[in-house]
């Protein structure tokens, strides 16, 4: 694996954590929280895939846009 599709998925599973904890909570405002960090991580390992198979993408925050390079 790449150096950089390592830190790629070292950050989603940041996020992953994140979001886990977020989604624990009681109080119904944390949930926007843990809904932003589902899709940082979602977004930060369909850049991993790509970036290890050699596709270049756009550098967007959109997952479909990222989706269609898969």
């Amino acid at each position: 694996m790449k150096s950089l599709t390592r830190e790629w998925v070292r950050k989603a599973e940041g996020d992953f954590e994140i979001m886990e904890c977020l989604s624990r909570s009681r109080r119904p405002r944390m949930h926007d929280g843990a809904c932003f960090h589902a899709q940082q991580c979602a977004e930060k390992y369909l850049k991993a895939r790509l970036y290890e198979a050699n596709v270049p993408f756009p550098p967007v925050h959109k997952l479909l846009a990222l989706l269609v390079q898969v």
